[in-house]
């Protein structure tokens, strides 16, 4: 009998690690940026305290990248910005401010997948499996439950926010499906969008109106900035980018949509935002679809049937 742990393919378990921290960080993100946006701080500000830190962190790399960033070419480099940096940020933020967070554990990273499945598959003929394609047709499904109960219910605002949110998934599938064919490392990915970012977000800020840093209380800053700058804007972007290198890009999305549940439970414990029975049910299907589009179902029984076989 064979050691089970030979099999184990360790570079694929440090890219689910690096997906399931992927994971933790958002859901903590989405809760930090939902409160920011509904309180008293500017999405730009929340961006600048997002991109800023990473870019001083980063800085170095940059510099010493600039070969790297001509081979990628200027076309993957602007997707990637735009898909993850500061674009898809206060598009992302403006969605918040209507929808609770719950909702944009849904819309956001839960309909990921879907949007890097369909390029995959309109953009270089990707195909998949049936159990894939049921997982994706479970996130539709909870998607379309979720965005339709939002239109029947009078007076709720919750539909402008998932539309925002839906266009800022479909971004990040495009900063997904980009990196992975750029040739850039995780941290050349990361201190590009970031610098990028910052140049961004400070144009906006100079011609703003309302709050400017300074005047939001430290604490304040200090927690969004931890919140934003070292977990969200430098940690989960160099675990996401490297799940992609090593599980490829729809497994990582898939990986990175097991937000959904732990978002509406991370929300209602620190917002009081409570999920109702059709949100709730939502965050079940789309769960239980990621779990089918990632590929989990399959790779457990394949592995079963190794094991059996080498014992």
């Amino acid at each position: 009998m064979r050691d089970i742990g030979s099999f184990a393919p360790r570079p694929m378990l440090a890219g689910s690690l690096a997906a399931l921290a992927s994971v933790l960080i958002w859901s903590g993100w989405i809760v930090f940026t939902r409160h920011g946006v509904t309180t008293d701080i500017p999405p730009v500000t929340l961006g600048l305290l997002r991109y800023a830190i990473p870019t001083l962190v980063m800085l170095p790399l940059l510099l010493r990248s600039a070969a790297a960033y001509r081979r990628a070419g200027w076309l993957k480099c602007a997707i990637m910005v735009c898909g993850s940096g500061a674009p898809f940020f206060l598009i992302c933020s403006w969605g918040m401010t209507f929808a609770p967070a719950a909702h944009v554990g849904v819309m956001l990273p839960g309909v990921m997948p879907m949007f890097v499945a369909l390029f995959a598959l309109l953009l270089f003929g990707e195909r998949f499996s049936g159990a894939r394609l049921l997982g994706y047709g479970l996130v539709l499904a909870g998607v379309v439950a979720l965005g339709g109960a939002s239109l029947i219910e009078a007076g709720a605002a919750d539909w402008r926010g998932h539309i925002l949110l839906l266009l800022s998934a479909a971004s990040w599938a495009a900063f997904t499906l980009a990196f992975k064919r750029s040739g850039l490392t995780a941290w050349q990915a990361a201190a590009l969008i970031n610098a990028v970012s910052v140049v961004i977000m400070v144009t906006i800020d100079a011609f703003q109106g309302g709050p400017r840093l300074w005047d939001i209380p430290w604490q304040t800053v200090t927690t969004q900035g931890f919140a934003q700058g070292i977990l969200s804007g430098l940690l989960a972007l160099a675990a996401y980018s490297y799940a992609v290198s090593v599980l490829g890009a729809s497994k990582a999305s898939a990986f990175v949509s097991l937000t959904p549940a732990l978002t509406a439970l991370i929300a209602a414990m620190t917002l009081g935002e409570w999920p109702d029975g059709v949100t709730i049910a939502a965050v079940l299907v789309v769960g239980a679809g990621v779990a089918l589009a990632s590929g989990v179902v399959a790779g457990i029984s394949f592995k079963r049937s190794v094991l059996a076989e080498r014992i």
